[in-house]
């Protein structure tokens, strides 16, 4: 009986080439197979990229910086001189660029509430059949804190009098939230110079969800604190009494910046003129009323240095003299040409600094 030769022994030399060759054969008939990764093609769309963090765009505001270094050293200068002449100053030199601010500012939002009106409703609780309460009182709040109190980075909310309802619901933005954002990205640009981080803010201002109803005024005034956080005297930056140019909101933040610094240059320059026509008339007036003796005097012109506009009720609660010294001495102040009286109407009068 003749014995069946075994393949698995008919070649003892190279059994598993043969086996491997054999896989590969077999491989390549398994056409419905995916090819390697490699070769695969990648028509797949892009999936969510991470979000970049707040404070990425602290870089684009460092370069507008340094693109424009000594243009913003011009500034600062100027800035820093204002700085010194209102320390040197009066107090009142202060409250009276304050209202003139706080007027330009009110154009933001349309309410365009003159620095006339704005001080007799300031004083006086005064206000005209076509004034708006409400825009009275925004720019009321303007100028409290362009005069003075805590900054916006001590406490944002109560710098902006705005709280969370207590009833506001879990789900919703809490504004406590969205200021504190704002707060984390301005004190990661700290070695910004203030009025680099003071554009920075007012630009990321609506980004962060802080404007209310498209305001404006809240972000300009708060940018202003800002710009003299360095301990500066003059509490804040003008920014608008020279026009309103460098707070447009458009471009790329080197754009922004030139504007903003622009704008700051010719507000700067627009409260030197102001403070320059103050001192001259108070300078003419203490001669022309060097003759009157009493506080009244002195207290009149010190009235009129701080308030645009002047009436005789208001005169009498600013100086603490009688109605009758008051009226006396207005009328003197008018014949002498240091004031002149605007109304033109026998009651309700009210005068200014003629120049």
């Amino acid at each position: 009986m003749k014995t069946q030769a075994s393949a698995l022994t008919d070649d003892f030399n190279d059994p598993l080439i043969t086996i491997e060759e054999d896989e590969d054969a077999r491989e390549e008939d398994l056409w419905f197979l995916p090819g390697p990764l490699e070769e695969e093609p990648d028509d797949l769309p892009p999936g969510p990229r991470a979000e970049p963090p707040d404070t990425a765009v602290i870089e684009d505001w460092a370069k507008a910086e340094g693109v424009h270094a000594a243009q913003l050293a011009r500034v600062a200068g100027r800035l820093g001189a204002l700085d010194d002449r209102l320390l040197r100053g009066p107090e009142g030199w202060r409250h009276r660029l304050a209202l003139i601010e706080a007027a330009n500012l009110s154009w933001l939002n349309g309410d365009r509430v003159s620095s006339d009106r704005l001080a007799l409703w300031i004083s006086m609780r005064l206000s005209g059949a076509q004034d708006d309460p409400n825009a009275l009182a925004r720019v009321g709040w303007a100028v409290r804190r362009l005069t003075g109190g805590p900054g916006p980075k001590a406490d944002l909310a109560a710098f902006l009098d705005r709280r969370d309802p207590e009833n506001i619901e879990d789900s919703a933005e809490r504004f406590e939230d969205r200021a504190g954002g704002w707060l984390d990205v301005m004190t990661a640009a700290a070695d910004l110079h203030p009025i680099t981080r003071a554009c920075m803010g007012f630009h990321l201002w609506s980004l962060a969800g802080l404007g209310q109803h498209g305001d404006q005024m809240e972000a300009a005034v708060t940018a202003s604190r800002i710009a003299v956080s360095d301990g500066s005297s003059a509490i804040f930056a003008p920014l608008a009494m020279g026009g309103a140019g460098g707070l447009r909101v458009s471009g790329l933040p080197t754009e922004r910046l030139a504007r903003w610094l622009d704008g700051m240059n010719s507000a700067i320059l627009t409260a030197m003129r102001t403070l320059d026509n103050i001192e001259a008339w108070t300078g003419r007036a203490e001669n022309v009323m060097a003759q009157l003796s009493g506080r009244t005097p002195v207290a009149l012109r010190r009235t009129f240095s701080q308030w645009p506009l002047v009436s005789a009720p208001m005169a009498e609660a600013m100086t603490g003299a009688s109605r009758a010294a008051v009226q006396r001495n207005l009328a003197w102040m008018e014949a002498s040409g240091l004031i002149r009286e605007v109304t033109g109407q026998g009651r309700y009068r009210m005068w200014r600094i003629d120049n």
